[in-house]
């Protein structure tokens, strides 16, 4: 059984091409604006992974939820960070999985309310729906 199909207007298309897969590929986008070459992770080579590319993809989004959550309550945000960690794990030498931790900071708002905007943006932001229930994901608020 596949998940329920969702409807809506694209907004966005993100097109890529990857060749190489992550052991000295590239991946380019279709407007020029991405261009990287792959590593695999801890490997001398020069390059990318796809878990730092997740990892930068995924914090940037939720950032852009919490702004989103705090203008619909109409709160002042400063500059928030987001620290994201993309766990690439193997089990029984062929079983590969993810998890993750995004550490977020929101200076100048009370922590309830940073709380709370934190809690509401996980339903917010795409990639936080996408991995709901996929993969180990700690949210800390510091």
């Amino acid at each position: 059984m596949g998940a329920k199909a969702r409807t809506g207007t694209v907004v966005y298309t993100a097109r890529t091409r990857t060749t190489g897969g992550r052991d000295h590929g590239v991946s380019r986008s279709s407007d020029g604006q991405l261009d990287v070459k792959l590593a695999p992770p801890c490997s001398a080579g020069m390059g990318t992974n796809p878990e730092q590319l997740f990892a930068a993809g995924w914090s940037a989004c939720f950032e852009g939820a919490i702004a989103l959550v705090a203008r619909k309550r109409k709160v002042a945000l400063g500059e928030v960070t987001i620290d994201a960690e993309v766990d690439l794990h193997l089990a029984d030498d062929t079983d590969y999985f993810l998890s993750a931790r995004l550490s977020i900071s929101i200076p100048g708002v009370e922590r309830a309310v940073a709380q709370s905007l934190v809690q509401e943006a996980k339903l917010f932001c795409p990639y936080s729906k996408a991995t709901r229930g996929n993969i180990d994901v700690t949210f800390n608020l510091f």
